[in-house]
């Protein structure tokens, strides 16, 4: 079988090819020039027979592949299951990585207490402007309600609360993005605030407005929790006790 001579040609061919030893013929039918429907010429019965209708050369050429199979490895662990285990939950894990178990400790991922102290700091910055407006603008509302430029103009403590309203707003929708203009809110702020304290002989609302001022610029600041905390604190504290003297003074 291996030395026999082969000529094939397709049924629509009139002209054979050959001659192909079976390795040639085997090498062909990889290539997809010859299928099982190739005839072969049969020298015994002088005929073109296809090749899928001689067993013999059919497994010549197309030899059946050996499968290989993987003999699966056993792997063995050292882990070893412990029944007093404690089943782990998703608050567990979630606690875990943000550092709130004895085990994790001092492991926090920073970002999270970043995100945190940015959290701290909008609500702190938040609040403080909002106490400022009211302070600014309650002692003063026949002036806003007046509608008078003039008027409006000459007050320029409701013109800043007036501008607080706005940035509570703004802050309250969560944008950061306009913490600059905070910042330049604090030092105008302080500036004008107490410069007219100054003038006037008020030293406890001087306090209170560098107190506030300084607390709303820090919470745009900070970025760690202890001191976002502490500068929400004084933010509020300040400008709360602020907005209390001129509401009842």
């Amino acid at each position: 079988m291996a030395t026999q001579e082969l000529y094939i040609r397709n049924a629509n061919e009139t002209e054979a090819r050959g001659p192909f030893s079976v390795d040639q013929v085997s090498s062909l039918a990889e290539a997809g020039q010859v299928t099982a429907e190739t005839l072969v010429y049969d020298a015994g019965t002088e005929q073109w027979v296809a090749l899928s209708a001689n067993a013999e050369l059919m497994a010549a050429v197309y030899p059946e592949k050996k499968k290989l199979i993987l003999k699966p490895k056993e792997i063995k662990t050292l882990n070893k299951p412990d029944e007093n285990a404690k089943a782990i939950t998703v608050n567990d894990m979630l606690a875990a990585a943000e550092g709130r178990t004895d085990e994790t400790k001092d492991k926090s991922d920073p970002q999270i207490a970043m995100m945190k102290a940015a959290k701290i700091g909008m609500i702190g910055a938040t609040v403080t402007v909002l106490l400022a407006a009211a302070g600014e603008i309650l002692p003063s509302t026949d002036v806003l309600l007046s509608g008078d430029p003039l008027k409006i103009v000459g007050s320029p403590l409701v013109v800043l609360g007036v501008l607080d309203v706005f940035l509570t707003i703004m802050l309250g929708l969560g944008m950061a993005t306009i913490y600059p203009f905070v910042r330049f809110r604090a030092a105008l702020g302080f500036g004008l605030a107490g410069f007219i304290f100054y003038a006037q002989g008020l030293g406890l609302p001087l306090m209170q407005v560098a107190i506030g001022s300084a607390g709303l610029y820090l919470c745009t600041v900070f970025v760690s929790i202890v001191p976002a905390v502490v500068a929400a604190a004084a933010g509020i504290g300040g400008m709360g006790t602020l907005a209390w003297y001129f509401l009842s003074h």
